[in-house]
C-alpha cells in the first residue's frame, strides 16, 4: 500500500472536479470570495506593504500581479504578498482550528494567473487543498495551538503544495515531492500572535505552495514519505506525541471532509476565539439597552484553548487586540459593535477603552466542543453584572453567525465583501462579487475584474 506522503501526491495529480459534492463546490466558492474581499481590504496595512516593497519586480510575461497594484512578482512572491494582505486583518474565515482560505486562495491566484488556469480549475484545487489540510488535521488528536504551532501555517504549507501541483497539473511521482518539499517549509509560532507576523504565516505558507510544486515540477526531489516517516512532518510537529499514522487508504477523492467541517465566515475582524462571546455580548446589550457606565464588572466563561490564543490583557494596538477578550467586550458594550472602524489604535488606547477592559473577567473551562473542528469549550457565556447588583445574563452561544451552520445569506456575504473591497474598487466590488459567485462559468482567472488595474 502507498504511503501517507503518496497517497496524497497521488490525490493532487488525479483530482477531479466532477466527483465533489456540491455542497463543496458551495463552500470553496464562499471561502474565495470572502478572502479575495478582506484581502482587498487587508492590502491598505502596512504589513504587506513592507513584504511587497522587499520583492523584486518582474516584468508581466514572468510574474503574477499583487492584489489589487500593478506590481508584478514572480508568482510565489505575489502569493506571499497577497496572503499577508488576506490575513492582516484577521477577518478571513476559519476552519480546521486554522484558516485555510487566508493560505489556498492567494496561492491559487498566483499560480492560477501563471498556469492560465480556469475558475473550475480554482475552484478543484482550493478543494484539493482543503481535503488534505482536513486529513491531516484529523491525524492529530492534539491541538497544534498547545504546541506553540500555528495550523495555518504549517498544515496550510502542505496544503497550498497540494492545490498548486493540481494547477500546474504534476505527475504522482513530482507532485509526491511537492509535498515532501512543502512539509519540510511549514512554520509559525503562536507566539507571534498580535504582530505583523501572524499574518507572514499566511503569506509563507502560500508561497510555500508554490514553490514546493514550482520546484518539483523542475525536478527537486524530496522524502516519498516525508509525513508519516518517524522522523517526518507529523510526529514533529505533534502535540500528542501520536498522530494515527497507521498504514491505510485514506480514501482522498472518495470521502469528503468539507461537507462536515465547512468553512466558517468571519463577521468581526478579530481571534474567531472571542466571536461567541462577540454575538452573546452585543445581543445582551441590545436586549437590555444596556451603556457601559451601568456595568461594573463583564464576566465571560470560555474555553481554555481560547483563552490561551487571547494573551493580551491589556493591548494598545489594533493588531494586539485582535488577540484579546478583553477588547472586544469593550468594543461592543462602548460601540454595539467590533468592526474595522473599532480595530485602529487610537480606538483601542482611548481611556474609556482601556478603563472597560479592566471591568472584564474570564473564567475557562478544559471542556471542548463535541463535533466541531475549532478547539473551544462547548459554549461561550457571557455576564453583565450592573452597578445596581443585577446580573444580565446572554443566552449561550453555540456557533457564531457566519459559521457553517449558521451561515450568512447571499446578501450578506455580499455586505461583507463590498464594505471590505468598496474603498479599493469602488463601484466594482459587487461586479466581482458577481463573478466570484459564478467561479465554474469563469474562462481564466485573468478576466476577473480583481485584476483589472494590473492589466490596465
Amino acid at each position: 500500500m502507498e504511503g501517507l506522503t503518496r497517497q496524497i501526491g497521488r490525490f493532487a495529480a488525479e483530482f477531479d472536479i466532477a466527483n465533489v459534492p456540491d455542497v463543496s463546490l458551495k463552500g470553496a466558492q464562499t471561502g474565495i470570495a470572502d478572502c479575495i474581499g478582506v484581502m482587498l481590504a487587508g492590502s491598505k496595512e502596512p504589513a504587506p506593504d513592507i513584504i511587497r516593497r522587499t520583492c523584486i519586480d518582474v516584468d508581466a510575461k514572468r510574474g503574477a500581479p499583487v492584489v489589487p497594484s500593478r506590481q508584478w512578482l514572480v508568482p510565489a512572491d505575489a502569493a506571499l504578498v497577497n496572503g499577508v494582505s488576506a490575513h492582516v486583518l484577521d477577518y478571513d474565515d476559519v476552519a480546521l482550528a486554522g484558516h485555510p482560505s487566508t493560505v489556498l486562495v492567494p496561492a491559487i491566484l498566483a499560480q492560477g494567473w501563471a498556469s492560465q488556469s480556469s475558475g473550475a480549475d480554482l475552484l478543484a484545487a482550493y478543494i484539493a487543498g482543503y481535503e488534505t489540510w482536513a486529513l491531516l488535521d484529523d491525524l492529530e488528536p492534539g491541538h497544534f495551538h498547545d504546541l506553540g504551532f500555528h495550523p495555518t501555517a504549517v498544515l496550510g504549507s502542505i496544503a497550498a503544495a497540494v492545490a498548486c501541483a493540481y494547477l500546474q497539473r504534476l505527475g504522482v511521482e513530482q507532485a509526491t515531492h511537492a509535498v515532501a518539499l512543502s512539509a519540510s517549509l511549514a512554520a509559525g509560532l503562536v507566539g507571534n500572535f498580535g504582530s505583523m507576523t501572524k499574518s507572514l504565516h499566511a503569506g509563507r505558507a502560500a508561497q510555500s505552495g508554490v514553490l514546493a510544486a514550482t520546484w518539483a515540477k523542475a525536478g527537486y526531489t524530496a522524502s516519498a514519505d516525508a509525513i508519516e516517516h518517524r522522523t517526518g512532518f507529523m510526529r514533529a510537529h505533534s502535540p500528542s506525541r501520536e498522530p494515527d499514522l497507521a498504514e491505510r487508504d485514506h480514501r482522498l477523492g472518495q470521502e469528503w471532509r468539507m461537507p462536515g467541517y465547512g468553512i466558517n465566515v468571519k463577521r468581526y475582524p478579530v481571534c474567531y476565539a472571542t466571536h461567541r462571546a462577540i454575538d452573546a455580548a452585543i445581543a445582551l446589550r441590545a436586549a437590555y439597552d444596556v451603556m457601559a457606565e451601568a456595568v461594573a464588572e463583564v464576566r465571560v466563561h470560555t474555553g481554555e484553548f481560547q483563552r490561551l490564543m487571547l494573551r493580551n490583557r491589556a493591548p494598545q494596538t489594533g493588531l494586539e487586540a485582535k488577540f484579546s477578550m478583553e477588547f472586544p467586550m469593550a468594543s461592543a458594550l462602548l460601540a454595539g459593535r467590533v468592526g474595522l472602524r473599532e480595530l485602529t489604535d487610537e480606538f483601542v488606547t482611548r481611556a474609556d477603552v482601556q478603563e472597560l477592559m479592566t471591568r472584564v473577567k474570564v473564567t475557562t473551562t478544559k471542556e471542548l466542543a463535541k463535533e466541531w473542528d475549532q478547539p473551544f469549550a462547548p459554549i461561550d457565556e457571557v455576564t453583565f453584572v450592573l452597578r445596581d447588583g443585577r446580573e444580565l445574563k446572554a443566552d449561550p452561544v453555540r456557533r457564531p453567525k457566519g459559521s457553517w451552520q449558521s451561515p450568512l445569506t447571499q446578501d450578506e456575504l455580499r455586505e461583507k465583501f463590498v464594505d471590505c473591497a468598496q474603498d479599493v474598487l469602488g463601484d466594482d466590488a459587487n461586479a466581482l462579487f458577481d463573478q466570484l459567485s459564478d467561479l465554474k462559468a469563469l474562462g481564466s482567472v485573468r478576466e476577473l475584474d480583481l485584476f483589472s488595474a494590473a492589466l490596465a
